[in-house]
């Protein structure tokens, strides 16, 4: 395990710890905006069942959203804790990278504002500001758009567009972040939207200068790596937590 991961005495407290951090991870979500209907999900694997993962069942809010409340899914997608139906799509997305990417823990997808409207230029993410360069050369467009994504095919390719990278625009749909943990796959992708938000205003306002190649790159080793991912994530744990300790139950 990576040194800047917490470690765990029993497989039980860590995946207590991942469910807590995931249903922290809805709460912000909620608070920023990103729920809508029943669209969006988070997903962490299962550290002693690393073929199932836990993610919010189908209709619940994310608004108030607990650790007791998630689902644990299996590979052919049936519930085997928890109550509740797991939704489609997220199975769909969700099974198909967490089999494919061992190195995935968490992966995230919603519904937001800004990434659903830098989604429909279907081209990446330009190294604008610092924040940016955290996915220079690290995310990739998945260039079609069929309708919702409830088939294994279309996932599949969905995980092929977003291979060993740490997020995938979904042209006219939205935005999804992986992590090796739920702090920073939820951390991706609150960055990434704020990053979607700096790009549409820029570009309104007029046209952006890009931030150099080489300094871009330099600048994605430090804002880009999974230890700045992870550490980023904590202030917002720690206030949603302290605000909103029953998500914690």
């Amino acid at each position: 395990m990576s040194d800047y991961l917490p470690r765990f005495g029993s497989v039980e407290e860590e995946r207590l710890h991942r469910k807590q951090r995931l249903a922290a991870a809805f709460r912000i979500f909620a608070e920023l905006g990103f729920d809508e209907g029943v669209a969006g999900h988070i997903t962490a694997r299962d550290p002693e069942r690393p073929d199932q993962f836990w993610v919010n069942p189908f209709r619940s809010s994310f608004h108030h959203l607990r650790a007791s409340d998630l689902i644990l899914v299996n590979d052919v997608g049936e519930v085997v804790e928890g109550r509740g139906r797991v939704n489609k799509a997220a199975f769909a997305i969700h099974s198909q990278i967490h089999a494919a990417r061992p190195d995935v823990v968490a992966a995230a997808h919603a519904h937001s504002i800004f990434g659903k409207a830098w989604s429909t230029f279907r081209r990446p993410l330009d190294p604008l500001t610092q924040d940016a360069c955290a996915f220079y050369d690290d995310h990739a467009v998945f260039d079609d758009y069929t309708g919702p994504v409830f088939d294994a095919e279309e996932s599949k390719r969905i995980t092929h567009a977003l291979g060993g990278r740490k997020a995938v625009i979904l042209s006219n749909h939205g935005l999804l972040t992986v992590g090796r943990s739920v702090d920073e796959a939820a951390w991706w992708f609150c960055s990434m939207e704020r990053v979607c938000q700096v790009q549409l205003l820029a570009e309104a306002a007029g046209t952006p200068v890009l931030i150099d190649p080489e300094h871009a790159r330099l600048t994605a080793a430090e804002a880009g790596s999974h230890v700045a991912g992870h550490v980023s994530f904590r202030p917002m744990y720690e206030r949603v937590v302290r605000q909103q300790p029953d998500l914690l139950d």
